[in-house]
């Protein structure tokens, strides 16, 4: 039986604390425990990771991007294992864990030139004998807060920019799937990286409440769902900390008439249905214009009823289970809810038996048509496998239905139509954009991020903005006068440069 408590200073550590169960979500069974961290636990993780940052600030940035090239060739060597401890507790497809380690080796990858991410600007001779320049230098003990639905790739979008800029982390991953990150903290000792540079600590809320308020921890980033996300900026800001916090989403498809209709279905597909729906990029709402609804349904229906869904262990699966008992109950309701309120539940997902599962947390794929923006399932995030099919008369109409939602994460347009593509991307008021893409999720050498209450804070995550969040800019101005000249007297109006 798993038992899990938290890795400080390079090691694991015993508590004596609160335990919460971890269970197999294709099975129902029970996996292990995860300890609880108290304050305590919490504040001495900080304080390691204060003590490293005295020293690990101080290392190259060379030194410390070798460090990470060590740990990206670990990760791939071991990424079999990492993947099943992702499937085990997760529940999302061998396959599917496998591109989640993927996309978060791309941010190690992006980390790795840090050495130039760091640069900063430089002129000479602003003035008379006067130079000025600016460096990007780390902020302290920072701290990430991550979602279950992507145990791996999240801490990744965090962690590694983080301390290839010279900061230490803490790092809180879910208490629904930890094993991952523990193994990731593992490979990064064994990389060489320096003990208290990156530590773990496993719990909930009483965890979360000490990084966010601690005076120690400079920096805060999270992803999650919208009413944790605000929770978490305005505390931490409260207590003058920097915070990247990325919240729920609703994200729509655009479908225009003219669209390939057999690349949209297949993209829609997966879109929607891939990692059980548990995707904050998940497409859950197709706005079909004009006479495009009545094909989708014919086109998707079929493909529907010829989903795998099982165990994400077992090779070809399409779809696992849902994360826990709980959150199935949860989507299970919202179903019940689209059905109340007058939706068209055309394809039923609630009576799927996997076989020699019976007791995992399974959902079939569900499809509702005739939505209307004034459902719950169209208002609200799902997190699930359900795909919602609004029809709308025109393309204004639609773009008009997208930005006035209150989620702005990311959407997409299908449509072999230049002009309206292009039209859309001006004028969509969402921060991810796809054509004839359904999950726009930026390259790590881009940034990812939504626009109104799917991020609060100014940046977005990885990338350009990732290299911006955990450093600080300092600006020098400089002067070396000869010892035998002097100044002709005191100055008293606003410095200038001549």
């Amino acid at each position: 039986m798993l038992t899990l408590s938290h890795y400080v200073n390079g090691k694991h550590t015993e508590s004596s604390q609160r335990q919460q169960p971890i269970y197999e979500p294709a099975s129902g069974e029970l996996r292990g425990h995860v300890s609880l961290a108290c304050k305590q636990e919490v504040s001495h993780a900080v304080e390691i990771a204060k003590q490293a940052y005295q020293t690990w600030s101080q290392v190259t940035p060379l030194n410390r991007a070798r460090v990470l090239f060590k740990f990206k060739a670990l990760m791939e060597q071991n990424i079999d294992e990492l993947a099943e401890l992702i499937t085990r507790e997760h529940g999302k497809v061998l396959e599917d864990a496998k591109g989640e380690l993927v996309r978060g080796l791309e941010v190690v990858e992006f980390a790795c030139g840090i050495p130039h991410l760091l640069k900063g600007e430089h002129t000479q001779q602003v003035g008379g004998g006067v130079d000025s320049w600016s460096v990007n230098q780390s902020l302290g003990v920072v701290a990430g807060i991550a979602p279950f639905n992507f145990p791996v790739m999240v801490p990744m979008w965090m962690f590694p920019i983080a301390i290839a800029c010279g900061n230490t982390f803490i790092m809180k991953p879910s208490e629904k799937d930890p094993s991952s990150v523990m193994r990731m903290a593992e490979l990064l000792t064994e990389a060489g990286l320096p003990d208290g540079v990156f530590n773990v600590v496993n719990g909930d809320k009483e965890a979360v409440d000490t990084l966010l308020t601690h005076p120690d921890v400079q920096a805060v980033s999270f992803v999650g769902s919208t009413p944790i996300a605000e929770y978490i900026y305005s505390t931490a800001s409260a207590h003058g900390k920097r915070v990247q916090a990325l919240g729920g989403a609703k994200n729509h498809m655009l479908l225009m008439p003219d669209a390939d209709l057999d690349q949209a279905v297949k993209a829609l597909m997966g879109a929607a249905y891939g990692s059980a729906g548990e995707r904050c990029m998940a497409i859950s709402v197709v706005l079909a214009v004009g006479n495009s609804g009545d094909k989708l349904v014919e086109a998707l229906l079929p493909q529907i009823e010829n989903l795998k869904v099982g165990n994400g262990l077992t090779p070809e699966m399409d779809m696992g289970p849902l994360i826990s008992a709980q959150h199935l109950q949860k989507v299970r309701d919202y179903v019940e809810k689209g059905v109340a309120e007058g939706a068209k539940l055309i394809a039923d997902g609630r009576s799927l038996s996997v076989k020699d599962q019976q007791q995992g947390y399974f959902l079939g794929a569900c499809l509702f048509d005739n939505v209307t923006p004034e459902m719950t399932i169209y208002q609200e995030e799902i997190f699930g496998p359900v795909l919602a099919i609004v029809r709308v008369k025109d393309y204004a109409e639609a773009l008009n239905l997208i930005n006035k939602h209150e989620f702005g994460n990311g959407t997409a347009i299908f449509t072999q139509n230049g002009e309206a593509a292009r039209h859309f991307c001006h004028h969509v008021e969402v921060g991810m954009v796809g054509v004839n893409v359904p999950i726009p999720v930026p390259m790590a050498f881009h940034s990812f991020g939504g626009w109104k209450r799917s991020l609060f804070g100014p940046l977005h995550m990885h990338g350009p903005d990732g290299v911006r969040f955990y450093t600080k800019r300092k600006a020098i101005t400089a002067r070396w006068p000869k010892a035998s000249v002097t100044t002709e007297g005191s100055a008293f109006i606003m410095p200038t440069m001549n």
